[in-house]
């Protein structure tokens, strides 16, 4: 039952979204498994030459002044400062910006996004007007223009640099190291969870991180729940918040996915692949790469109500990766939801061995 809802949901969702990653695939010449389809060419191009040339698109279209607030040096302690709340930040806004840089700007979050990633990430942006009438504000707080575009060193296939897209309930942060890009942090929000009122009622930008949420919870027996379920009461937020590094104190709590049925770890599965879905092909296959590696070595914890419209709260932790969800601020129609990599974020592990080569180059 839990198999055939999901399968019904993704589905759906890959009509509705143009398919993200998988009909992607599969249009460039590659079946579901991975395989090269016969008379078919598949046109891939790297997402660091993708990222390389929107962003440098992007800041030869800028004015001196405006190419002064969109970048600062890779090492500029600014790359971490990230946030996902309604705040004063550096960099260039969409407001600040012409029509024809907007359209490149969007160019460069489109380069690090799939296509269902992209739209939620466009959307969120969008519900920035639907708060500002729900709340009557004057556009000083709820501004769909103040989303800031900052690129940290010199855009290069082959050099050391990073980008960030943010503002209310969106961080996307990459960086860039000797031809390899990596993702993180990656935050998407949604406020309201669910659209009650006006033109875009029923609107429910991040629908899948929700119901699979829910589809994991509901496949377990009273047993199980009784270890996924960590606290009755839901987190008010997620836990490791904005810290520059994920981490959580103590052991990996929840239930662990060995003690899961197959029906069971296969909807905790999908779960992990909507969040790596979000991503470009490269940048996918590498989340996906940490979840098969993790194999059963992941948790699944739960904390609040297990019922539709309950304040809740979840968690997938792996040795490498963590998910973090909470639906619970204004009665449980607000939504954080983040992907953290333990050693990947702002591109730690990447700069690392990019530092160890380059030093041992030195030596040799």
């Amino acid at each position: 039952m839990c198999q055939v809802k999901r399968r019904s949901f993704l589905g759906l969702s890959a009509t509705i979204l143009g398919g993200g990653l998988v009909a992607a695939k599969t249009a460039h010449g590659f079946r579901n498994d991975g395989q090269s389809a016969a008379g078919t060419v598949h046109h891939h191009v790297h997402a660091t030459s993708v990222m390389t040339e929107t962003a440098n698109r992007f800041l030869a279209a800028l004015s001196p002044e405006q190419r002064m607030k969109a970048t600062f040096q890779f090492t500029d302690d600014e790359r971490m400062n990230w946030h996902f709340i309604p705040k004063e930040r550096k960099g260039l806004t969409l407001g600040e910006m012409s029509p024809y840089q907007r359209h490149l700007a969007s160019a460069l979050l489109a380069a690090g996004l799939s296509q269902t990633g992209y739209i939620k990430a466009v959307t969120i942006m969008s519900l920035e007007d639907v708060l500002k009438a729900v709340e009557n504000d004057s556009g000083q707080r709820r501004n769909p223009d103040k989303y800031h575009f900052t690129v940290f060193g010199k855009p290069s296939d082959t050099g050391t640099w990073g980008w960030r897209v943010e503002g209310h309930h969106l961080s996307q942060n990459y960086t860039v190291a000797n031809g390899q890009v990596v993702d993180g942090p990656s935050f998407f929000g949604s406020n309201p969870a669910e659209v009650r009122q006006g033109p875009r009622k029923g609107l429910r930008t991040l629908a899948g991180e929700d119901d699979l949420g829910f589809e994991v919870i509901h496949a377990l027996d009273e047993p199980q729940l009784k270890v996924a379920i960590v606290d009755p009461k839901a987190y008010s937020d997620i836990l490791t918040a904005a810290n520059r590094k994920a981490a959580l104190e103590g052991q990996p709590s929840g239930l662990p996915a060995e003690k899961m049925n197959a029906g069971q770890f296969d909807a905790l599965r999908a779960l992990m692949e909507l969040y790596a879905y979000n991503m470009p092909d490269d940048l996918a296959e590498r989340r996906m790469d940490q979840v098969n590696k993790a194999g059963r070595n992941v948790y699944f914890a739960w904390a609040g109500g297990i019922k539709s419209g309950d304040p809740h709260y979840y968690r997938v932790q792996t040795p490498a990766f963590l998910i973090e969800f909470d639906d619970t601020q204004d009665n449980a129609n607000h939504i954080h939801s983040v992907w953290r990599d333990y050693v990947g974020d702002f591109g730690g592990d990447l700069l690392q061995a990019h530092y160890e080569t380059s030093h041992w180059n030195e030596k040799g």
